[in-house]
């Protein structure tokens, strides 16, 4: 049992204000810009994990409100837990683990972002009543063209 392969799981969070603006993050080790969010802990409930990778990677209290997607990278056993959330309180910046935390209009955030991080906005945002469930290689997805949702 030792070698047998484990997934990761992570969250995420697609944090939308009222002017319909996206929370979006630039990353410290690589500079790419993406969704806030990370591993969740093994002892963590996964909305606290939700709460403590945005507020880590943005300065920025948040409420989770719903999951809006489940996403498998097929390459590297990662499974992540998307989630539309809303502010509660802090203004974003700079932290420890991003170099910029910033409001984008959603129109920006689909066209910056790479594939697998702007599906899950375009997901997030055209949530109806169940989460998708989709699988990527890491940057493209295998279950069909993602962008015709």
């Amino acid at each position: 049992m030792a070698n047998t392969p484990r997934h990761s799981v992570s969250v995420a969070a697609v944090v939308t204000n009222d002017e319909g603006e996206v929370l979006v993050i630039q990353r410290r080790d690589n500079a790419a810009w993406q969704l806030p969010g990370g591993v969740l802990e093994l002892d963590e409930v996964i909305e606290d994990g939700v709460r403590r990778e945005v507020a880590e990677e943005t300065g920025v209290t948040v409420e989770p409100t719903r999951l809006t997607g489940i996403y498998k990278n097929m390459k590297l056993g990662v499974v992540a837990l998307v989630f539309q959330a809303r502010p509660i309180a802090g203004s974003p910046g700079p932290t420890e683990e991003s170099v910029a935390a910033e409001w984008w209009p959603a129109d920006r955030v689909v066209a910056e972002l790479d594939g697998t991080f702007k599906t899950r906005v375009r997901d997030a945002l055209a949530f109806d009543s169940s989460p998708v469930i989709r699988h990527h290689d890491g940057v493209q997805f295998l279950d069909g063209d993602a962008s015709q949702r």
